[in-house]
């Protein structure tokens, strides 16, 4: 069982940036690959960055390549989004998940769930 815990949400202008972190407990953190999705209002949730368990592969949606950095410490069991030159567009709840070899993009490849940190990007 692993339980996520997000943080870092907030309002932010546009071109500004936020780190956003999403704490683990359980002692096998290391062994999941890790993603962070997200959903606007009215939209379906959807895939933004993932990375594997060792940290060593990387994913991004193409929205958020070039802006977004998805990275890990397993020795603090956290993952972390710094998400910068923010646009409007940006504005949704942020998850973090975690899965033993998901397809990255796939959501339903992802066993556990956090509870989700809102990000609001003014114009």
């Amino acid at each position: 069982q692993v339980q996520l815990v997000e943080s870092g949400g907030g309002l932010v202008q546009a071109g500004g940036s936020l780190r956003l972190s999403c704490a683990a407990s359980g002692r096998t953190f290391s062994s999941y690959d890790m993603g962070w999705f997200r959903q606007a209002p009215g939209k379906e949730r959807e895939f933004a960055a993932a990375i594997s368990w060792s940290g060593i592969n990387t994913y991004y949606a193409d929205s958020v390549k070039g802006r977004f950095t998805i990275s890990r410490d397993n020795a603090k069991n956290t993952v972390y989004l710094q998400m910068n030159s923010l646009k409007p567009e940006d504005t949704a709840v942020y998850y973090c998940a975690a899965a033993r070899s998901p397809i990255p993009t796939l959501q339903s490849d992802y066993d556990y769930w956090g509870q989700g940190t809102q990000v609001t990007v003014s114009s």
